[in-house]
């Protein structure tokens, strides 16, 4: 079962904790890095979500090795790209949880793609109020993680458009998560 809930407002000061632990290992470490982002429905005050925060530590690309080391130093276990270019997954150490914590290239689709969710939401009341009451729907009807993607595509490519992303980019992030879903979803 999918769990989504009505917004927390103790989600922006979990995200100030985690950037902050993980700037103080980047630091610690030597790695550059040019921002630690609060991405996903968290991110978007009013918006009901999955209550796990979802992180992205943008980096240059040359940098990206000392960022995905540095977080291992706190715990986190290295798992690739997953299918999304320009994006590193870890496995999350439980006194992270429930978080979910991406190194992301700086200028990636992967990144733009979660800034552009997380800015129209915050900018557009309509669509932030559509696209909750079709997470709340989906919650409630799939079956696993990849039906609710799935039956959340339709609006989320609403909100990329929204976003300016172009035809090109917005095919690409929904070819993306169908690899990684294998049931077409978008954004």
């Amino acid at each position: 079962m999918i769990e989504v809930v009505a917004y927390r407002a103790s989600w922006p000061e979990r995200f100030a904790a985690l950037r902050d632990a993980y700037a103080a290992a980047l630091d610690a470490a030597g790695a550059p890095f040019r921002s630690i982002e609060h991405v996903g429905s968290t991110a978007v005050p009013g918006l009901a979500a999955k209550p796990v925060v979802d992180v992205d530590v943008v980096v240059d690309a040359a940098d990206v090795p000392a960022a995905v080391a540095a977080l291992a130093t706190i715990g986190f276990e290295p798992r690739g790209e997953l299918g999304v270019p320009g994006r590193q997954a870890f496995r999350t150490p439980e006194r992270f949880a429930p978080s979910n914590t991406y190194v992301a290239t700086a200028g990636s689709l992967a990144l733009r793609n979660h800034l552009a969710v997380r800015d129209v939401l915050r900018s557009d009341a309509v669509l932030r109020d559509a696209y909750a009451a079709v997470k709340r729907r989906a919650a409630g009807r799939a079956s696993d993680i990849d039906e609710y993607i799935a039956m959340k595509s339709d609006v989320l490519g609403r909100v990329l458009r929204a976003a300016g992303l172009s035809d090109e980019d917005r095919a690409a992030i929904a070819a993306t998560n169908r690899r990684i879903t294998g049931r077409g979803a978008g954004g």
